[in-house]
C-alpha cells in the first residue's frame, strides 16, 4: 500500500526553504514529492501543520549491544532517529578473538553493556554486522572499525608502544574489516587500549581508512587542558594520509579551557583552507556520559579490566592513583580536575548491592559510604568490576550554541543505553535542537537544524540514498509538530521520551504514530560498498 503525506511542510535536508507539499511513499521508497492526487487503497496522512524531513541520523552512538538484545530501540525511535552509527570511540564490539571475550566484555561494559544472552563468538565485523541483521534492528545501523578492537587482536591489552610489526598486522586486520562493509575507523585516544597508540600508529591506520575512502571518527586524546596540541595531533594524522577527520562529540573541558575555544576552531579552519575534510558531531547539552573509569589514571588500565580490578585492591597503589588525579599527569584528561568529585555523578552499575550510588555525586558517594570520596568511588568500581557509568559538567550554554551553529557539526546523542539514570541525550538529544534551539532561542532556522541531523551525517558517511527526501531515496521520514517538539528529560529524571514527534517512519514502514510504536523493526544493517 502506498502511503501519502499530504500538505506538511516538505523540509528535504538539504538546507533549502521548505514548502508545502505531499510526498508519497511505495515500496519503501520516496516515489513522488509535490501536489499529488489521492487513488484507491492508499493511507493518507494528514500533515497539516507539520513538518516533513528525513529520517534523523545518529552519527555517534552506542546501540551496539542494545540492538542486539533490545532491537526496538525505542528511544532512539521515538526521537526520530532512523539511522545510527555504532563503533564508537575505538571500543566496540568487533572485531573479537575467542580468548579475548571475557577480558574484553569487561572492558567495553560502562560504554555499551553486557549481556549472557549472546554467545560473543561471531569474531568479526561480518560476523557481527550478520548478527545484527538477524535481530531485525527497528533503525539502520552503520559500523565503524574500532582501534581498540584491532590492536587487541593484533598485540593484546598491553599497554605498550607498537613495533612496526605490530602496526602492520593492524593494518591487516582493519583492512580485513573495512572490506566486510565498515564505514570507516573509530577511536578513542582517553580509552584502552587506543590510549597507548600513538600518532605513527594512527598515520599508518589512516592511511588503510583513506585507501577505502572511509572516515577517521575519533574521540581525541585531550578535550580539556591539552587540547590544542590533541588538535594538532589529529591535523597532522589528517594531512599525511588524506583521511577526512570526524571529531567525536566536541567540546572544551573546565573552565580554565574555555579561553582554547577560539583557538583550536582557528586551527580547524586553517586546515580546511589546505583542503582536509573536517566534520565534527555534538549532543546538545553542558554536560557528557561516559565511564567512571576513565577518572584513573592510564597506567591503571594496562592489561585490561582484571589488571585494573588487581590494581583497585592495592592500597598502595590506591594512594598513587589518588596522588596522580590530585597532581595530574601532562597529557592526561583528568575528569576530576575538570568537572570537580562534586560534578560527576554515577548512572548505572550491575549489581543490585550499589543500586543506592545511582543519581549520587562523588562527595555524596563519599558521604554515603563513611569514606573519603577517592576511596568510595575505588570501591564501587572493584565491586562492579569497572562497569560504572556516570555523567560529569564541564560547559555552558554559550559553548553549546557556539558549536552547533558551526558549518562543521551535526548533531548526535552519543546515547549510552544502559539502566539506571543515563544521560537525558539518550532519550532528546534531536528534539532539544529543534525546540529550545530553533523554535525557543532562534539560534538555527529549521531547515539549517533539520540539515546538521539529516543531509550533513549523510554526507559524511557517505550515504549515497539517505538523508534527504528525495524521489528514489529511501523512506526514512519522520513528522513532527514544530509547535510542541521538545525534549522531556532531565538530568535528576531522564528517562522521559519527547513530546511532539508524530511519525517515524523507517524505509517505507510506520515505527511510531502519534505515541504509539509498531515495532515494525524494518531497520537494516547497512554495509559501505568498495
Amino acid at each position: 500500500m502506498k502511503t501519502i503525506f499530504k500538505n506538511g511542510n516538505v523540509i528535504d535536508g538539504t538546507g533549502s526553504e521548505g514548502r508545502i507539499a505531499d510526498v508519497m511513499v511505495d515500496e519503501g521508497r520516496i516515489v513522488a514529492i509535490g501536489q499529488i492526487d489521492v487513488g484507491v487503497n492508499e493511507q493518507v496522512i494528514d500533515a497539516t501543520g507539520k513538518i516533513i524531513c528525513p529520517g534523523f541520523i545518529d552519527t555517534h552512538t552506542h546501540s551496539d549491544l542494545s540492538a542486539i538484545i533490545n532491537p526496538a530501540l525505542s528511544a532512539k525511535i521515538r526521537q526520530g532517529i532512523t539511522t545510527e552509527l555504532l563503533g564508537q570511540d575505538g571500543v566496540a564490539l568487533a572485531p573479537l578473538p575467542e580468548e579475548y571475550i571475557p577480558a574484553w566484555r569487561k572492558n567495553i561494559a560502562g560504554l555499551d553493556g553486557d549481556t549472557d544472552k549472546i554467545d560473543w563468538k561471531y569474531k568479526n565485523t561480518d560476523g557481527y554486522l550478520n548478527l545484527l541483521a538477524s535481530r531485525h534492528p527497528a533503525t539502520n545501523l552503520a559500523y565503524l572499525v574500532p582501534h581498540g578492537n584491532v590492536r587487541m587482536e593484533a598485540m593484546g591489552l598491553d599497554g605498550r608502544p607498537s613495533t612496526r610489526e605490530d602496526v602492520a598486522k593492524m593494518c591487516q586486520i582493519l583492512e580485513r574489516e573495512l572490506k566486510a562493509g565498515a564505514f570507516g575507523l573509530s577511536t578513542g585516544l582517553i580509552y584502552m587500549p587506543c590510549a597507548f597508540g600513538d600518532t605513527a600508529e594512527m598515520i599508518e591506520l589512516c592511511k588503510v581508512t583513506a585507501k577505502y575512502d572511509g572516515i577517521f571518527v575519533v574521540h581525541q586524546r585531550s578535550e580539556a587542558d591539552d587540547i590544542i596540541n590533541s588538535t594538532q595531533e589529529l591535523i597532522d594524522i589528517a594531512t599525511a594520509t588524506g583521511v577526512w577527520l570526524h571529531i567525536s562529540h566536541m567540546k572544551v573541558c573546565g573552565k580554565k579551557n574555555w579561553g582554547l575555544i577560539d583557538q583550536m576552531l582557528g586551527m580547524l579552519e586553517q586546515a580546511q583552507e589546505k583542503g582536509i575534510r573536517i566534520s565534527f558531531d555534538q549532543y546538545p547539552y553542558v554536560a557528557g556520559s561516559t565511564m567512571l573509569g576513565v577518572i584513573l589514571p592510564p597506567w591503571v588500565h594496562s592489561g585490561g579490566t582484571d589488571k585494573l580490578l588487581e590494581r583497585l585492591a592495592s592500597p598502595e597503589l590506591r594512594a598513587k592513583m589518588i596522588n596522580d588525579i590530585q597532581q595530574g599527569i601532562p597529557g592526561w584528561d583528568n575528569f576530576i580536575d575538570f568537572a570537580g568529585l562534586d560534578q560527576i555523578f554515577v548512572t548505572s552499575v550491575k549489581t543490585a548491592k550499589n543500586q543506592d550510588a545511582v543519581g549520587l555525586n562523588l562527595v555524596q558517594l563519599g558521604e554515603l559510604r563513611g569514606k573519603d570520596p577517592y576511596n568510595a568511588t575505588f570501591d564501587l568500581l572493584f565491586e562492579e568490576e569497572n562497569a560504572v557509568g556516570m555523567v560529569d559538567f564541564y560547559g555552558t550554554e554559550e559553548h553549546v550554541i557556539k558549536f552547533l551553529c558551526r558549518p562543521e557539526q551535526n548533531v548526535c546523542t552519543d546515547g549510552l543505553m544502559g539502566a539506571g539514570k543515563p544521560h537525558p541525550r539518550v532519550f532528546g538529544a534531536f528534539p532539544r535542537v529543534l525546540g529550545k534551539y530553533v523554535r525557543e532561542e532562534g539560534c538555527l532556522s529549521w531547515e539549517a537544524a533539520i540539515r546538521k541531523m539529516t543531509g550533513k551525517p549523510a554526507e559524511v558517511l557517505g550515504l549515497q540514498d539517505r538523508g534527504l527526501l528525495k524521489v528514489g531515496f529511501a523512506a526514512d521520514i519522520v513528522m513532527f509538530d514544530p509547535n510542541t517538539i521538545a525534549d522531556m528529560g532531565t538530568f535528576v529524571e531522564p528517562n522521559q521520551y519527547p513530546q511532539g514527534i508524530e511519525i517515524v517512519m523507517v524505509n517505507g514502514r510506520i515505527a511510531l504514530i502519534n505515541g504509539t510504536e509498531s515495532y515494525a523493526c524494518s531497520g537494516t544493517v547497512i554495509r559501505k560498498q568498495y
